[in-house]
């Protein structure tokens, strides 16, 4: 009988909240952070466009089992759309298949915006990760195929007209839930307004918990391999990690003692007691001596682990 593999990398936990730059692919960072690190698992919460920049959460070890916590929260993304065309991309990328002289005024575009707030339902691009029949959309639509892309309901929290610099661009900030496609906004407003438009200018600000005062630019990262000493450029990088449990700040937390930190890795349930106490919570996490031990549910006294953590 073969002995398993030994997983290659370091067993290095805990979240890079990376300030991904223009014409670089969300896999691609990835696969950059993973060397760097020199980390046995990497992962993402939320795509970014090549054509997109800024916070990309990137999930190193552990971390990545918190992954679906981040994609599940509050975005920010600052947005300019080009009025006049629209593209076969619903940004700079794709083809022109719509155009127009029209131009919408700044008054125009204000009364728009009462329309996309709240809960909206939306087309997602041709050109998307959504999953048609088994097959990723935007591998279809490469083929030249045009699929009937079902909509769906997507919640915008907030949406500001920041500035139109001249007729032809406005500037946009939206505050938004999981699924909501910005490129699909611009086009939608174009259509609506009668002008056409797609994105030309794409950040995103903020993934909830991270704030966008703990991004890293990319830039700072491949500096730091210049440092000869593997040792010593390591631990320039890991000291830039942020801890695994912040991923989790919005549920329930437990902090524990070591014997029920003890407990929990062995997959049993702890006692939950005292007057402050949860008493039914279907997510909480612990943690003992600040480290994550475990997310599970509260319930009956008890809190029940359903994924450990080393």
């Amino acid at each position: 009988m073969s002995k398993p593999r030994k997983p290659k990398g370091r067993p290095i936990s805990g979240w890079l909240i990376l300030d991904k730059p223009v014409d670089f692919g969300s896999t691609e960072a990835v696969s950059k952070i993973k060397w760097l690190f020199k980390a046995q698992k990497c992962g993402h919460a939320g795509t970014l466009d090549p054509l997109a920049s800024g916070m990309l959460p990137i999930a190193l070890g552990d971390a990545t089992k918190t992954v679906p916590y981040v994609m599940d929260g509050r975005k920010i993304y600052e947005f300019t759309v080009t009025w006049g065309e629209q593209r076969s991309t619903d940004d700079l990328e794709g083809e022109v298949i719509e155009s127009s002289d029209k131009r919408p005024t700044e008054d125009e575009i204000l009364a728009l915006l009462p329309n996309y707030t709240g809960v909206i339902s939306q087309v997602p691009p041709q050109f998307s990760a959504i999953k048609i029949a088994g097959e990723r959309a935007y591998d279809l639509a490469r083929e030249g195929e045009t699929v009937e892309i079902p909509s769906r309901e997507v919640e915008i929290y907030r949406l500001t007209l920041l500035e139109c610099e001249n007729e032809r661009t406005a500037h946009f900030e939206v505050e938004c839930g999981k699924g909501t496609y910005v490129r699909a906004l611009a086009r939608d407003f174009g259509c609506d307004l009668g002008c056409f438009g797609h994105i030309s200018g794409l950040r995103r600000t903020f993934v909830a918990p991270f704030a966008e005062g703990t991004m890293i630019p990319l830039a700072e990262l491949v500096a730091l391999e210049e440092i000869q000493d593997d040792e010593e450029r390591l631990a320039a990088l890991d000291a830039l990690l942020i801890d695994t449990s912040e991923a989790l700040s919005s549920l329930p937390h437990l902090i524990v003692n070591d014997d029920q930190a003890h407990r929990l890795k062995m997959g049993n349930p702890i006692l939950v007691r005292g007057r402050d106490a949860p008493v039914e919570e279907s997510e909480a996490y612990a943690t003992a001596r600040g480290k994550l031990i475990a997310i599970g549910e509260i319930g009956q006294g008890e809190f029940r682990p359903k994924r450990v953590f080393g």
